[in-house]
């Protein structure tokens, strides 16, 4: 559920506010000017035009008073930019990866979640890059929005001081699944975050990086990956159509696929998908766009052993 907009101290509704009532402001006295020359001047009033004579003041005025106005905004506008692009000291870094078309948000301990949960009245630093296109991350709610960009580097940071659930939206067209790229912010209690934080590495709902930490291994949850690392943004699990074939009952089934041009009859075993996730240009599906991204350094071992493995249960 998400609930009202939190209170901010970010000051972009502030500077909103005060450049909307310039703009109200001018637009009320341009228009009250427009209806009284409009009467004043008529031609009825003015059979005769006369020659109207120049004014040193009135030029400096409507010359003075744009250039101050402008000043005063960018000034605001200068501090509030400021204000955005410095970040506390005490703010908590979360590594923000963008895909097509899913997000993925890592803690310091090393905890993934498709939703970025964070802990009421503490400061949070986003770390963004993407994994493939240009994307870029925007939270209505906190008037924050800010690129990622391959191979680079960007931030943003925001205070949550109100507990609740906000969207989070890709604002940057990044192909046929664009829409589907949306999450959550999950404003929590700072109790309810660190019992999530430190919890064991297992999630708390289905969002989450759902994984065990035992005698020093990692149990890894292939159902959680296929959200984490945005499978489920083309590919369904419970056997409805959408950009991408299901993956319910995808194991085990002969598949009609093009390579190099010919139609072949493929078995989707593990070493079908396997190849699949890290080179899915080699055998596309038939009756699907070509729009697959390769999982080549985005999985480990582990977790491709993880999805298959995951993939042979859903059926």
């Amino acid at each position: 559920m998400v609930t009202g907009w939190p209170h901010l101290s970010n000051p972009a509704d502030s500077i909103f506010f005060f450049i909307l009532g310039i703009s109200i402001t001018l637009l009320f006295l341009t228009t009250a000017v427009m209806v009284y020359f409009v009467f004043r001047y008529s031609r009825k009033r003015n059979p005769v035009p006369e020659e109207v004579e120049d004014s040193t003041v009135i030029e400096v005025l409507w010359t003075v008073i744009p250039t101050a106005l402008v000043l005063v905004i960018f000034f605001v506008g200068w501090k509030g930019f400021q204000y955005m692009r410095t970040v506390p000291p005490d703010a908590m870094p979360v590594k923000v990866t963008a895909r097509q078309w899913s997000w993925t948000f890592e803690y310091e301990n090393g905890k993934q979640d498709s939703v970025l949960r964070v802990p009421v009245r503490k400061p949070v630093k986003l770390l963004m890059t993407s994994a493939d296109v240009l994307h870029s991350l925007y939270i209505p709610a906190y008037r924050i929005k800010e690129d990622t960009v391959p191979g680079r580097q960007t931030y943003l940071w925001f205070l949550p001081d109100e507990q609740g659930s906000y969207d989070l939206f890709c604002t940057e067209y990044c192909g046929v699944a664009h829409s589907s790229m949306i999450t959550k912010v999950e404003v929590m209690s700072e109790e309810a975050f660190d019992a999530w934080y430190g919890s064991g590495m297992k999630a708390i709902s289905a969002g989450g990086l759902k994984a065990e930490q035992k005698a020093g291994t990692r149990k890894i949850d292939g159902a959680v990956l296929v959200r984490t690392k945005g499978c489920i943004a083309c590919h369904s699990i419970d056997g409805s159509a959408m950009v991408g074939p299901s993956l319910k009952g995808l194991f085990g089934k002969t598949e009609i696929v093009l390579r190099d041009g010919r139609e072949l009859e493929i078995l989707a075993d593990a070493d079908f998908l396997k190849e699949k996730l890290l080179r899915p240009e080699i055998n596309r599906i038939k009756g699907y766009p070509p729009i697959m991204p390769s999982q080549q350094g985005q999985l480990t071992e582990e977790e491709i052993e993880a999805i298959v493995n995951y993939l042979k249960e859903l059926k």
